[in-house]
């Protein structure tokens, strides 16, 4: 199977998100494509996240009714800070049979070397790099080091193009805080669960 791993806090999931996962699974012929919720992000460390329970029921809800896009939780289940190169190295022990790919925005990308062992998550799983419309073409300059010639030549010719959305996890937040809607930016069902849960609110409810 050709399995794409999404990393991410997806606090909370988007449509940006989701278009960008389907984009990549037909682009890049891959069979699905798992949504892998970080418990920690190492890179967030300083933002409480919301409970990771609430933010797999969201991805849950997201993604209802699409076989090929799924939601993993074994960042969570591992518990502590998520790291990548973990996560793929237990995939591919699970799953040995699969080729793994990375999806990654061209941001990831330009701070791949400040993540933890770099060169094995290139080893481990084949990066998909998106590319935003009318953004230049992502310097792959910083995988030089990092993969080998034929890797690199494969990288470059799996670039995946995102339409122009202007849609974040941050601005979703800032909006429910605000009470503003959040139609048309994340399935009806999340929009319903982050009001009935009160997420974002400076004082949310707490469910069981």
């Amino acid at each position: 199977m050709r399995l794409g791993i999404y990393g991410g806090s997806f606090d909370p999931v988007h449509y940006g998100h989701l278009l960008l996962a389907e984009n990549c699974r037909e682009e890049c012929r891959l069979d699905e494509v798992w949504f892998v919720p970080a418990q920690v992000s190492p890179h967030k460390l300083d933002r409480e996240m919301t409970p990771s329970r609430q933010r797999v029921e969201m991805l849950e809800l997201a993604l209802a009714g699409n076989e090929r896009l799924k939601v993993s939780t074994l960042e969570i289940d591992r518990g502590g800070v998520s790291y990548t190169v973990d996560t793929l190295r237990s995939i591919q022990a699970e799953q040995p049979q699969d080729e793994l790919f990375l999806l990654m925005g061209a941001d990831s990308l330009r701070d791949l070397l400040t993540w933890r062992e770099p060169a094995e998550i290139c080893r481990l799983a084949c990066p998909i790099v998106i590319r935003r419309s009318g953004a230049p073409e992502p310097d792959l300059a910083i995988l030089v080091d990092l993969v080998p010639e034929h890797r690199l030549a494969a990288i470059r010719a799996q670039q995946v193009k995102m339409p122009l959305i202007e849609l974040s996890s941050s601005d979703l937040r800032q909006r429910a805080t605000a009470s503003q809607s959040l139609r048309f930016r994340t399935p009806r069902a999340v929009e319903e669960y982050i009001r009935a849960h009160g997420l974002y609110r400076e004082v949310a409810v707490n469910v069981p």
